[in-house]
């Protein structure tokens, strides 16, 4: 019995390797919550709370280098009878507030009540700042109407998810 084998070769290029480009995109949950109007109880008078978080995405080089665009998503749902306004701010290491942006929600008046806001976009100069944020802090503010107490039903609920976008060379 006799075999046969054939082979074929080529040059190979490996200076190709010089012109690869990749341009991965993430997408990630940013944050989340749900208050419920029971925690809310007060007279009717205006209120504010809040919640800082660390921020750690750009603590990493290669994430920060890479980087060339973010966008940030938010979607606000508000079934409680009382009108809100959701403050988004960035601060810097040194806790100074690099940007604010704020999103009005009406009082729930018993119709669907979720609210999707244009994209932020980074960008430029506006992604620069972005990757000076090492802390997100999340302000509150409740309008002044109707008393709310432990039997008040609702909630305010806010998500948010982050794109980001890379270029790799």
């Amino acid at each position: 019995m006799s075999s046969l084998f054939f082979s074929c070769s080529s040059d190979l290029d490996f200076d190709q390797t010089k012109d690869l480009k990749l341009e991965p995109v993430f997408v990630a949950n940013l944050a989340y919550f749900n208050v419920p109007a029971t925690q809310l109880a007060n007279s009717g008078d205006g209120q504010v709370l809040f919640d800082v978080q660390e921020f750690d995405a750009f603590k990493d080089k290669f994430f920060r280098d890479n980087l060339v665009k973010a966008e940030l998503n938010f979607e606000i749902e508000n079934t409680i009878v009382r009108a809100f306004t959701v403050d988004l701010v960035l601060m810097d290491t040194n806790n100074q507030i690099l940007e604010t942006d704020s999103y009005p929600i009406p009082a729930y008046s018993g119709t669907s009540n979720i609210i999707k806001y244009p994209t932020e976009v980074f960008e430029n100069q506006r992604l620069d700042l972005l990757k000076k944020t090492v802390k997100i802090a999340f302000y509150v503010r409740m309008a002044p109407g109707p008393p709310l107490d432990q039997t008040s039903t609702g909630s305010l609920r806010l998500r948010s998810s982050a794109t980001v976008y890379m270029v790799i060379e």
